[in-house]
């Protein structure tokens, strides 16, 4: 008796239709699939190996090293990285704070103590001149006032020197002033500065708010590391011509600056404006009492480079 085909190779009868209504599609592999159907869809190179496909999820690796800079705790950097350029850079920034910004600080506390000197023997004029002027006249008004740790003024009669301290250190070309000389060349540190400057005004102008009235560079003081001082300024300040090796700042040198100063300012007067000047005036100039701001002084002589 001749036994009938087996069903059980048919693949239609793995899967019922209450099956594939009752539960979700379940994933198809490529051998439930036919033969017919594989030839009708191929996947070409969608479909690769499992052996192929496995790059595609990332490895676990050491992560690189930028190579910026190696510190503690981090992997050094590899050949060929600027490794060294911050080291380098940070011993030139090491180096100028060491040399050029040390000597700025020495400079600048130098100066400070010249001004301050400079503030107290202004002080001791102030109370001398009055001393004397008071028993003549007492309407002459000399006066001492502070305006803040880099600024006083004296007031005498119809004048007012302004004495401001600079809360920078500068420099200036090679060929300018002290520059050239062999004092300066023999230390780099010699080439900075602070600098405190005398100005002569009105006293009238600060007084009224006259703000377009002009003031005057009356003096310079240029005070170095050593504490050696360069004066520049008008040339009617009268001061010896020293080389500056030999200027050491001390309160005699401070008092001469300052009597100097005074005597510039006195001998000086205001010279008004001429008539067609002043002729036609705008309210503004009327609200600020400007009807004699563009008057002048009489003598200033300035030279840039002039020292005393």
């Amino acid at each position: 008796m001749a036994k009938s085909p087996s069903k059980k190779s048919v693949a239609p009868e793995l899967f019922t239709t209450t099956e594939t209504a009752a539960s979700p599609p379940a994933p198809v592999h490529p051998e439930s699939i036919p033969a017919s159907k594989k030839a009708a869809k191929p996947r070409g190179k969608a479909r690769k190996p499992t052996a192929d496909a496995a790059p595609a999820v990332p490895a676990e690796v050491p992560s690189a090293h930028s190579g910026a800079t190696a510190t503690d705790n981090r992997p050094t950097a590899e050949a060929g990285s600027p490794t060294e350029a911050p080291a380098d850079r940070l011993n030139q920034i090491f180096e100028g704070l060491k040399q050029k910004s040390t000597a700025k600080q020495a400079i600048y506390r130098n100066t400070q103590a010249a001004f301050d000197c400079l503030r107290l023997v202004s002080q001791e004029l102030v109370v001398e001149l009055s001393r004397k002027l008071t028993p003549l006249d007492s309407s002459v008004v000399i006066e001492y006032r502070s305006i803040n740790d880099m600024e006083f003024h004296i007031r005498f009669s119809g004048d007012l020197l302004v004495f401001v301290m600079h809360s920078n250190i500068v420099t200036f070309p090679d060929d300018y002033g002290p520059m050239p000389s062999k004092y300066v060349e023999v230390d780099f540190r010699r080439r900075f500065f602070g600098h405190i400057m005398a100005y002569n005004f009105m006293a009238d102008s600060i007084k009224y708010q006259r703000l377009n009235d002009p003031g005057y560079l009356v003096g310079r003081l240029l005070i170095n590391i050593n504490n050696h001082y360069y004066l520049e300024g008008v040339q009617q300040l009268e001061l010896p011509d020293n080389d500056m090796s030999d200027n050491a700042i001390t309160p005699e040198m401070m008092k001469l600056f300052v009597e100097s100063a005074m005597i510039a300012a006195v001998n000086n007067d205001l010279i008004a404006p001429p008539l067609p000047e002043i002729q036609k005036i705008s309210v503004k100039q009327k609200l600020e009492n400007q009807q004699v701001s563009r008057g002048s002084k009489v003598g200033f002589s300035f030279s840039a480079q002039q020292s005393f």
